[in-house]
């Protein structure tokens, strides 16, 4: 792969949103253009649909614990080119739907709490491990190598988009309950605008985006399918093609946004 190559890093990329995230960003590549696609999901192999000449694919296994995600990161850094954009899909709402929680075996069966009484540690641990930890892990991680790999070009915009989720809004909470998952959303917020603080610094073309993709049809959403308005479940590749063309338009400006499917603000 050349110097010129963009590099794209899709992380939970098992998941649908990220599958179609490829998809799109596949589509969207101009034939001229080389494409450095760096996939991480706990499969050992991830195959992608037929892609074009100038599109390169690798592929890293990782377990979600933070030694794995040092070492893929030590491992992609040889053929990371230039990074322009990085997603991160990782995140669990109940069981069956976990894209990067810990791993543990034996765990509680999970479910969102309807009252204060299903509070449970052990599926608060799950949830703040695969909804705030991991998700922060990876930005550790890629700090070094995003410096690293974009520090001789100084008009290079690099986005980093982050599934979070409205729920996480603390001051959109009107509703109640989903404890734990509200609670790990609004703490992957505050992660995010702390990074954001931090990158205004260090990686002043770095945009962290804190993405709600609204509700989505995947297994995660699947157990609350029945309550969503109509014309409100949104398919994969529709929310990979918004997420893709708000990373696409928007410029660093020192702050995190937090940004629904449709580019509009939320409050934090």
């Amino acid at each position: 792969m050349s110097e010129s190559a963009q590099t794209l890093i899709v992380i939970g990329a098992s998941s649908a949103i990220a599958q179609a995230f490829i998809n799109q960003a596949i589509k969207e590549q101009c034939q001229q253009v080389p494409l450095n696609i760096i996939s991480i999901s706990r499969q050992p192999a991830l195959t992608l649909a037929e892609r074009p000449a100038n599109i390169v694919h690798h592929h890293f296994s990782c377990d979600y614990q933070q030694a794995s995600i040092i070492r893929c990161v030590a491992d992609m850094n040889p053929i990371v080119g230039k990074v322009t954009k990085i997603i991160i899909c990782n995140g669990i709402l109940h069981s069956g739907a976990a894209t990067g929680h810990s791993g543990h075996t034996g765990q509680p069966s999970l479910m969102p709490e309807k009252r204060i009484e299903d509070i449970n540690s052990d599926a608060l641990q799950q949830l703040f491990y695969a909804n705030s930890i991991v998700p922060m892990l990876w930005l550790s991680a890629l700090t070094p190598l995003l410096s690293q790999a974009n520090h001789n070009v100084a008009t290079e915009k690099c986005v980093i988009g982050i599934l979070s989720a409205r729920v996480g809004s603390i001051s959109d909470n009107r509703l109640g309950g989903w404890y734990g998952y509200r609670a790990s959303k609004a703490a992957l917020n505050m992660l995010i605008k702390t990074t954001a603080v931090e990158y205004a610094r260090r990686l002043k073309r770095v945009k962290l985006i804190a993405f709600h993709p609204g509700t989505t049809d995947t297994p995660l959403s699947k157990p609350f399918q029945a309550n969503v308005p109509a014309g409100k479940l949104f398919t994969p590749e529709f929310v990979a093609s918004q997420l893709y063309n708000i990373m696409s338009n928007i410029e660093p400006n020192g702050e995190a946004s937090y940004l629904d499917w449709q580019g509009k603000e939320i409050s934090w």
